[in-house]
């Protein structure tokens, strides 16, 4: 809670923590006392001397969702009497891709998107607005993030908006607006129509209004005028005029024709009539300026009258009506919605003068509900995001982003053909190397660069985390691309090991082998390092590894910050756009591939070492060998461009990336050395007379 253990006001800037309190110095400054309330603690009033400016709260007090790192963020916002945002920030946060990557104004900026927005609001991220919601802009490379805080700030605001009274409960949507059946008319009297509450009626007594100022600055006077007046305050009468029954009897027929013309749809006639010494226009009013004893509430929104909603009313024809001292008609127009099925009410403000600028009023209100019989109410016809609003956030995301899904099924489909007829297809040279290429494409520029698709050790220490601290799929879920791709990377490390991943579905690792492909291209001379000490450094990326779980232990934010060793981030989910350490450190990575293969993977990254580990594990040794592999011949050794096959002609499957080179070597009876004898001794079997020193020797070697 803001203030554990107090339940007394406190200046602002004693607020813990510092992050609230710095927040509500800068948005809020009018503030000079917080006080928590009686019946939420959590939840603080702000107050300028005796105003009440809002209300504040921390969003940890109400929700827990968890974010992209798996752990909840925590937001400050403040809603000021209405129900109305007037300031948001998020003041804590686990977020990997904003503690080192975006800068974390462009957080503050998408939060400042709900100042003005009222509790009760639907509110999606990205989107076109609509009537019942409001679209947000996102913040590019932090999606899935943006969208936790856009359900963090929501349901908090309108969970504290229900505690206070100032929007409705939970699960209150507002039906579809109800039609005016404008073929229903039939001739009825004054007392009929109200009788049958068509017309209704507000009166206050002189006693009533009296009571209501007791205890105020206002009631001195009431008890010197005590017994002086007579009669009631105001006797008000309200009707909605758009349905022909009461339109047409109380107005008659051309003066509610005309009526009708002048509204636009979805604009509302009322009539207002009264007796008394009150009058509802007020005396204050003038040309230009708002009725402002007047209102209409209606689904917790008011909204008063100005002088172009008001027409004058003198005819009124309903048998046995009595007479009115003042009557008028009132529009309510388009833009508030009006819904003319569902209960609203007048709300008359009576203001008693306590000093030459000073006053008290309060206010009365005359609930009207239109009769069933004048109107028909439409099914209501639900959205896609209506059905949808009402689900786990993580649902919500996969919705959005079925495009995504979708693509990378059919991306892991295709994989998953080559792998299974590998055999098939390494037979194809030609075929095989532009599969290769065409889905290296694929990975870098669909899963990394659009979906946001790259895997990271981060990954892999959260899931960590959570089997010990307590596991939980939304975490997860949360973000759809990570989640498949984890999968069918689960399911492939136990078929094939690390090798399909970093071979295939790695676009870091895609980026660099492609590069690489271009310089091959372009003739561009190529290094590999002598087999002795290429296989010592292996060991550095299992050491990376093992120091990022060991201070993860300690603090996974730490972790997280050390695990930029990987230029995932940077390269991939923020296309290079950073500050020039990390932008540097990553085109370094990448330029070396012009002159060797794929570096970074071999030696440095802590994700492929992760995955390797299992990989002794794995059902399958579908990469064929010869018995003369490594002894005598040793081209495959020579062409694996990450040297993952050994001297003796092993495969080493915890370093392979599964290019399929040496495959295609395999079955190429031009390019195998064994294969190649096999072809020669076959055709100078076949060959009459011919000398068997003339059959040409094939180097192993």
């Amino acid at each position: 809670m803001l203030v554990a253990g107090h339940s007394y006001a406190m200046p602002v800037a004693e607020l813990e923590p510092i992050g609230l309190r710095q927040f509500l110095e800068q948005r809020v400054p009018e503030a000079d006392r917080a006080e928590p309330r009686e019946d939420n603690r959590a939840i603080l009033e702000l107050y300028a001397g005796e105003r009440l400016l809002g209300y504040a709260y921390q969003s940890l007090d109400f929700v827990q969702t968890p974010a992209y790192s798996g752990k909840p963020l925590n937001a400050v916002v403040v809603l000021d009497p209405a129900a109305n945002i007037v300031a948001v920030r998020v003041i804590e946060h686990h977020e990997p891709i904003l503690l080192v990557g975006i800068p974390e104004q462009r957080l503050h900026d998408f939060t400042d998107q709900y100042i003005g927005l009222k509790a009760d609001q639907r509110v999606t991220v990205g989107g076109s607005s609509s009537t019942t919601r409001i679209a947000v802009d996102g913040v590019s490379g932090a999606t899935v993030t943006v969208m936790v805080v856009n359900e963090v700030i929501m349901r908090t605001a309108h969970k504290v908006g229900v505690a206070l009274g100032l929007v409705a409960g939970e699960g209150a949507q507002r039906p579809p607006i109800a039609e005016i059946d404008t073929a229903l008319m039939a001739p009825e009297s004054w007392a009929t129509l109200t009788g049958d509450g068509s017309i209704r009626r507000l009166l206050l007594e002189r006693e009533q209004v009296n009571e209501a100022f007791k205890g105020t600055s206002a009631d001195h006077r009431n008890r010197a005028r005590r017994g002086q007046d007579q009669g009631p305050v105001i006797d008000l009468y309200a009707a909605y005029l758009n349905a022909p029954t009461i339109g047409r009897n109380l107005l008659g027929d051309s003066q509610y024709d005309w009526l009708m013309s002048e509204l636009q749809p979805g604009e509302h006639a009322i009539a207002v009539m009264a007796n008394g010494d009150y009058s509802f226009k007020g005396s204050g009013y003038v040309r230009g300026g708002i009725f402002d004893r007047l209102q209409i509430r209606q689904f917790g929104d008011t909204f008063n009258f100005r002088d172009l909603d008001y027409y004058r009313l003198s005819d009124v024809y309903a048998d046995d009506m009595p007479r009115f001292s003042e009557m008028a008609m009132f529009i309510v127009r388009q833009q508030y919605l009006f819904d003319p099925g569902t209960e609203w009410a007048l709300e008359l403000t009576v203001k008693r003068q306590t000093g030459p600028l000073d006053s008290e009023f309060r206010v009365f209100p005359l609930s009207y509900q239109l009769p069933e019989k004048y109107f028909n109410r439409p099914e209501p016809v639900l959205t896609e995001e209506d059905l949808l609003a009402d689900q786990p956030l993580w649902v919500q995301v996969w919705y959005q982003r079925q495009f995504q899904i979708a693509v990378l099924a059919v991306g892991i489909g295709v994989l998953m053909f080559i792998l299974f007829f590998q055999d098939w297809l390494v037979q194809r040279p030609r075929l095989m190397r532009n599969i290769r290429h065409g889905f290296l494409v694929y990975t870098l520029f669909f899963i990394g660069w659009y979906a946001l698709g790259q895997l990271s050790i981060v990954n892999v220490l959260t899931f960590v985390h959570s089997v010990i601290a307590g596991f939980s799929w939304d975490t997860f879920l949360i973000d759809p691309m990570l989640f498949v791709l984890w999968t069918a990377v689960a399911a492939i490390v136990l078929m094939w090991g690390r090798a399909v991943y970093c071979g295939w579905l790695c676009p870091f690792g895609a980026l660099q082998e492609l590069v690489n492909e271009v310089a091959r291209w372009l003739k561009v001379p190529q290094y590999n390092v002598p087999f002795a000490v290429h296989e010592r450094l292996w060991a550095i990326k299992y050491l990376i590894l093992l120091g990022l779980f060991g201070v993860s232990l300690e603090s996974m934010a730490t972790a997280e910050q050390l695990a930029e060793v990987e230029p995932f981030k940077t390269a991939i989910t923020l296309h290079f756009d950073r500050s020039w350490p990390f932008v540097t450190y990553a085109v370094l990575l990448v330029v070396v591939n012009l002159f060797t293969r794929k570096l970074y993977c071999r030696y440095l990254c802590p994700l492929g070492a992760a995955l390797a580990l299992p990989t002794r594990f794995r059902i399958f040794d579908w990469l064929k060998r010869r018995h003369e592999c490594g002894k005598p011949c040793r081209r495959c050794e020579k062409e694996c461009e990450v040297q993952a096959i050994h001297p003796d002609g092993t495969i080493n499957y915890m370093e392979c990336h599964y290019c399929l080179d040496c495959q295609m070597t395999y079955f190429d009876d031009h390019k195998c050395p064994p294969l190649i004898s096999k072809r020669r001794g076959r055709r100078g079997q076949n060959a009459p007379g011919r000398p068997e020193h003339e059959i040409p020797a094939v180097q192993l070697d």
